[in-house]
Parts: C-alpha cells; structure tokens; sequence
C-alpha cells in the first residue's frame, strides 16, 4: 500500500512539471514499475541515474531520483526487519535529495519530486520525524507554486490540482486549519474537469473535512 501510495504521488509529481523536455521521462517507466513491485525495473531505475551521476556527480534530478529510489529502499528493508539498514537508506536517502535541493533549489524537477517523497513518507513516520519530513514537502510544494504563479492559470487543471491538493492536504494533516483552507479555497477555484480534487475541495469547505483518498486521477502516459 505505502509503495502504490508513493507511485501515486510521484505521477502526480510527474504532472506538475508540465510538457517541458524532462529527465524523469528518462527514468519514470522503469521508476513507476518498480515501485509496483517489479525490483528489475527499479535497480534499473537505480542504475541509470547512478550512471549519469557518475558521469556528472552534480546531476542534481538524477541525485532526487536516486535519492527518492534509496529511500523506499528504506522502507522495503523495514518490512524486511533489517532496521539497521533501512535506518542507513533512510538517511541517505533523504540527505541525496537534501544534496540535489541545495544544488537545484529552484528547478521544478528537483524540488517537485522530493516534496512528492517526503508527502507521502509523512503518513508513515510517526511522531516528530513525520512532522518535520511534512514540512518540508510542504515547502518544497509551496516554492513549486510560488516559481510558476506569474503562469499557474496557463498550467493544465490536473497538475494544479495536484499541486493544490498536495499542499491543502498537507496543511490539513500538519493541523494549520487556515492554511489548509486558503489551498481548498484555490483548489476549487480550478473548475477543470482535469482536476481530480474538485470534490473534495468543495466537500472540505463545506464540511471542514476531507473525504476520499489520497489519489492522482487522470493516469500519466508517457508521450
């Protein structure tokens, strides 16, 4: 469930970066897969990305993917019972994508993914650990929107629903009540038939509850 729920919001993610020429369409089929549960997909995921960093160590798309890859790596040790080495994925997978983020703070690619991972993470990791990778999915989210707000009525309504979603749910499980609300607010403020959250919006407004799951609808189709 933990590994269909991240494919879930890394597609999301995938939308979010819009019909630029993009790095994850080099890896995103074998990525997808492999967190469907086909491990050859994934180490092959893996290894591409490990290649272009070993040509470029300052890849820093390819540091985000890796390092998103090495941290549901983590979990995978978890449900293993090995805790010491998913506690050593763990870090460092979160310490690759910190390292990309640092290189690339502001390219969508970088940024856009890592907040996916650590959204998700959140749910998992309970406590003060789960807090602090919220917020900073949250802000990894928030610095998305903020660098394409001046366009964000051009983008297609399924990746600002995403992106909406994420931050207005995100806020609502962090318990920033007003904060969750100004996101609804522009969540259902994107009267699109892409936008997969509409409902939902409309329904926490109404209700000051969020109903549904957490899901990315449309289904992203490489082209």
């Amino acid at each position: 469930m933990i590994a269909k729920t991240q494919m879930i919001l890394l597609l999301a993610a995938a939308a979010l970066l819009g019909a630029q020429e993009r790095f994850d369409y080099v890896i995103r089929a074998d990525f997808f897969a492999g967190l469907a549960g086909n491990r050859e997909a994934l180490d092959r995921a893996m290894k591409k990305c490990a290649d272009i960093l070993s040509a470029n160590p300052r890849h820093a798309e390819a540091m985000v993917w890796h390092g998103s890859g090495t941290f549901y790596l983590s979990g995978l040790a978890a449900q293993r019972g090995d805790l010491p080495k998913a506690a050593e994925l763990y870090k460092n997978g979160l310490d690759e994508m910190a390292a990309a983020v640092a290189l690339a703070p502001d390219n969508l690619g970088v940024i856009i993914p890592r907040g996916a991972t650590l959204l998700i993470a959140s749910r998992n990791v309970p406590g003060d650990n789960g807090k602090e990778l919220l917020r900073m999915g949250l802000a990894d989210y928030e610095r998305a929107y903020e660098l394409q707000q001046a366009r964000f009525d051009q983008l297609p309504g399924h990746a600002r629903g995403e992106l909406l979603f994420g931050l207005a749910e995100g806020y609502q499980r962090l318990g920033g009540a007003e904060q969750a609300r100004q996101w609804f607010l522009k969540l259902a403020a994107v009267d699109d038939p892409e936008n997969g959250h509409l409902s939902q919006a409309r329904a926490f407004l109404s209700t000051g509850s969020l109903t549904g799951t957490v899901q990315c609808l449309g289904c992203h189709v490489a082209k």
